[in-house]
C-alpha cells in the first residue's frame, strides 16, 4: 500500500512541477512580476515536496530490503524471486497505469475541443 501511495505521490509532484516549469519558461515580457513570483514560489514548494517524496521512497526501499532479507530465511529461492519480481512489477505497473490515465484524459480533452469546434 505504501508503495502505491509513494509512487503516485512522486508521479503527481513530477507532473505538477513540470507544468509549473513549462509555465515559467513560457512567460513573456507582459507577465506581471506578481504572476512570475507566484510561479517561482510554487516551483520552490513543489521542488521541496518532490525531494521529500524521494526521501520517502528511499525509506520505503530500505524497508523493502529488510523485508526481503527476512523473507529470504523463510521462502524458497523460487518464491523469493517471485516476490522480488512482484514488487518490481508493481511499481512499473503503477507508472504505466498513470501514463494510460493521462493519455485517456488528454484524448477526452481533445475530443471535447473537436466536438466544440464543430
Amino acid at each position: 500500500g505504501d508503495l502505491d501511495k509513494v509512487v503516485n505521490l512522486l508521479l503527481s509532484l513530477s507532473g505538477r512541477l513540470a507544468r509549473v516549469e513549462n509555465a515559467l519558461n513560457n512567460l513573456d515580457d507582459s507577465t506581471s512580476s506578481e504572476e512570475r513570483r507566484t510561479l517561482v514560489d510554487k516551483q520552490k514548494l513543489l521542488t521541496q515536496q518532490h525531494e521529500d517524496a524521494k526521501e520517502l521512497k528511499e525509506n520505503l526501499d530500505r524497508r523493502e530490503r529488510i523485508v526481503f532479507d527476512i523473507l529470504a530465511n523463510y521462502l524458497s529461492e523460487e518464491n523469493l524471486a517471485d516476490y522480488e519480481h512482484f514488487v518490481k512489477m508493481k511499481s512499473a505497473l503503477i507508472i504505466e497505469q498513470r501514463e494510460l490515465e493521462d493519455k485517456i484524459k488528454l484524448g477526452e480533452e481533445q475530443l471535447k475541443c473537436l466536438t466544440d469546434s464543430l
